[in-house]
């Protein structure tokens, strides 16, 4: 049976009388569901006016704006694969995603576009390289009707590049239905979006975390999301709480810590919030107890993968555990085991493997990295976890960030949770040092509030009150900031 996930997430609100709804808001000005439609349909006929068929490649290098959303859904209604990349990336990294995608048209902000086709030469298969106005020019002249391409649900949608904190970027591919059920299981399932709701995401729609967020979470049921181009800083953050007055609020941990400094300056107005999410990273504890304390919001940690799309592990409003990272998501099945494949008991940290409807089948001409990951109906995510008796996992830190000190494993996460926990320190990354007889011993890097003159010994001393000797680090040293991906990770290669 034919199903195109973009008659199911824009034209079914036109067709079923919801037209006039608002479905972005973006530079203060309302976009509607009909808006929408209509910009999907001319972006999806200038694509094909391009040469783009089904089955190829788009790449888009764009911020959170409209021409992100009629272009995704344009490539998607014409069948063919959009492919969302940070606009903020070096030639290099360009040049790879052009040779490594194949892509046959690319869509990018006028910055990114200057970049791109200087290295555009080198791909054999790229067609044209538009910039934002130069497709808003080609949508002007644009017919306004286009008939959805004959997809079916298993076609491919989306590709999702991984970060690359460990190598190179690699694409896991996501097909048409996966939009739906994650919408369903984890949009509607979990944080409960409803047609009254606006979503805010500081994650942008080039991860997979944001796309659910800003685009097909709340197009699911008719909700709107805020669109906002430019990189935000905590202050200009509060002013969009302020101006638009969201009622879901996403954001990786990090954030919440730097909102919190800010908060300190001068009141500031959440009272439109209902729900606000955490993921990217863990969750401190510390972070946790003061957002709650200082907004009367419990912060929902997540956790996800652009493998599986979006979350599969999640605290459920009203059922959050602190310092957890929530329960497996209905829908979705979790289990943890050791070294060998085998489960491992309650409390003991093991592999994470997930299987649910949302899982990527496999990365795009990775073959190898595709057996590893992609094992049967089961997805290995790389991550470690510990589960309580109760069903809530909590997150131990990456498989090759683990620690083995004196024979015993140690969890990067516990020592910078606990690290945060100091009044003086705003954020820690702990690696595996070897010290001056070769062991490997923690080694901590942590960034200081202003002001704050937190030395190393007092800091070691904070940590012998809460955590087991062999956890207390060799060396603590105080930096300007922590390396992080585009996605807020902590890049623990880079410190080590």
């Amino acid at each position: 049976m034919s199903f195109n996930a973009a008659t199911f997430f824009v034209d079914r609100h036109v067709a079923e009388g919801r037209g006039a709804r608002p479905a972005f808001r973006h530079g203060g000005r309302t976009i509607t569901c009909a808006d929408v439609a209509e910009a999907v349909n001319r972006a999806g006929q200038a694509l094909a006016g391009l040469g783009l068929q089904i089955e190829q490649r788009v790449l888009l290098a764009l911020d959170d704006s409209p021409a992100f959303v009629a272009t995704f859904w344009g490539a998607a209604k014409l069948g063919a694969v959009a492919v969302p990349v940070n606009t903020l990336m070096r030639s290099e990294e360009y040049a790879f995603l052009l040779d490594d995608s194949r892509a046959r048209v690319v869509v990018a902000e006028p910055a990114a576009a200057r970049i791109i086709r200087e290295v555009s030469k080198s791909s054999p298969w790229l067609r044209a390289v538009l910039t934002t106005d130069e497709l808003a020019r080609l949508m002007a002249k644009a017919p306004s009707e286009l008939a959805p391409a004959a997809t079916v649900d298993e076609d491919i949608l989306y590709w999702g590049y991984t970060s690359g904190s460990t190598g190179l970027p690699k694409a896991a591919v996501h097909s048409h239905r996966d939009f739906v059920a994650a919408a369903d299981l984890v949009g509607v399932g979990i944080f409960g979006i409803r047609p009254d709701d606006v979503t805010f995401s500081v994650s942008k729609m080039y991860f997979a975390f944001g796309l659910g967020n800003t685009l097909y979470f709340p197009q699911r049921v008719g909700a709107s999301s805020l669109l906002v181009p430019e990189r935000l800083d905590p202050a200009r953050i509060f002013d969009v709480i302020e101006a638009e007055r969201p009622t879901v609020f996403f954001a990786v941990a990090t954030v919440y810590a730097r909102l919190l400094q800010v908060a300190n300056a001068k009141p500031r107005d959440l009272s439109s919030l209902r729900l606000c999410v955490s993921s990217g990273e863990a969750l401190p504890p510390a972070v946790f107890d003061a957002w709650n304390e200082r907004f009367g919001l419990p912060l929902h940690d997540v956790v996800g993968s652009t493998e599986a799309l979006h979350d599969f592990i999640a605290n459920s409003p009203g059922a959050t555990r602190r310092g957890s990272a929530g329960k497996a998501i209905p829908g979705f099945e979790a289990r943890l085991v050791d070294d060998a494949g085998q489960p491992v008991g309650t409390g003991t940290v093991g592999h994470l493997l997930i299987k649910g409807p949302t899982t990527s089948p496999y990365y795009w001409n990775r073959r190898e990295r595709t057996r590893m990951t992609m094992l049967g109906e089961w997805l290995r995510t790389g991550d470690m976890f510990w589960q309580d008796e109760d069903g809530y996992f909590y997150f131990a830190g990456r498989s090759d960030d683990m620690l083995k000190v004196r024979g015993l494993w140690v969890s990067p996460i516990e020592i910078e949770a606990a690290l945060v926990a100091h009044p003086g320190v705003i954020e820690a990354g702990v690696v595996g040092r070897p010290d001056g007889d070769g062991l490997l011993k923690p080694h901590a890097f942590v960034v200081l509030r202003p002001g704050h003159g937190a030395v190393e010994t007092e800091l070691k001393a904070f940590l012998r009150e809460r955590l087991a000797g062999y956890k207390i680090p060799d060396r603590i040293e105080v930096v300007e900031d922590l390396p992080k991906t585009a996605t807020g990770k902590i890049q623990r290669f880079r410190l080590r």
